[in-house]
């Protein structure tokens, strides 16, 4: 079986050579590429073919929030973690209302990067200690006291429920015993209903607006 395939861009030549040598450790994982800019990412990511794309911010030209934007539009079903110095607020609520489905330091041990990555493929939202709360607290600023009705069929909130608890794609798959497409397809029409882009933002609204009590 092959490994998941993993795209880099970081600008840090250090820090690719790093992460390639972790990666060229493990046979669950295949780095087919690393960049050091988002400058031809659209060409870039037509070559490669990722299953997950681990993101930089600070990155000269295109940078990594921006980068993510054109994955997210023209690449909908590649996951993307960031990967980053950044733990200021904006940053992490810039990259998360961008797509990233998930948010990890550089300073988090390598391990933590490969866990990461697995579970961002498999549907979760893989955040370093403190980052996920920051992201609730963040959301419940900017949307607190808003309680609208979104309409979601009881399908979809059965879905989101279970994205709640913690759940990933597959696990909310065989617990609804339905496929791991249909979960996907879910997912989608969750986010247009909910006018959020990303996993992540989809549980802070359900658990800020308190969804299912």
């Amino acid at each position: 079986m092959a490994g998941i395939r993993v795209v880099l861009f970081d600008d840090n030549e250090l820090i690719r050579d790093s992460i390639a040598m972790l990666f060229a450790d493990s046979i669950d994982f295949e780095l087919t590429r690393s960049f050091s800019s988002c400058d031809n990412i659209k060409e870039n990511m037509e070559g490669t073919k990722p299953d997950v794309v681990i993101m930089d911010i600070d990155m000269p030209g295109i940078n990594g929030i921006e980068g993510v934007k054109i994955i997210r539009k023209n690449f909908p079903c590649v996951q993307i973690l960031m990967h980053t110095v950044f733990d200021d607020d904006e940053k992490i609520f810039a990259a998360i209302k961008a797509g990233a489905g998930g948010y990890i330091l550089k300073n988090a041990e390598s391990q933590s990067l490969l866990a990461a990555v697995t579970e961002v493929y498999n549907g979760g939202a893989p955040m370093t200690p403190g980052i996920a709360r920051r992201v609730l607290q963040q959301f419940q600023q900017v949307e607190a006291g808003q309680n609208q009705d979104y309409q979601l069929s009881r399908r979809e909130r059965e879905v989101l429920a279970l994205l709640v608890q913690g759940l990933s794609y597959k696990m909310i798959a065989g617990k609804l015993e339905i496929t791991y497409s249909t979960v996907r397809a879910h997912m989608k029409k969750i986010y247009q209903k909910l006018h959020v882009s990303s996993m992540t933002e989809a549980v802070a609204k359900a658990i800020n607006q308190k969804f299912f009590g």
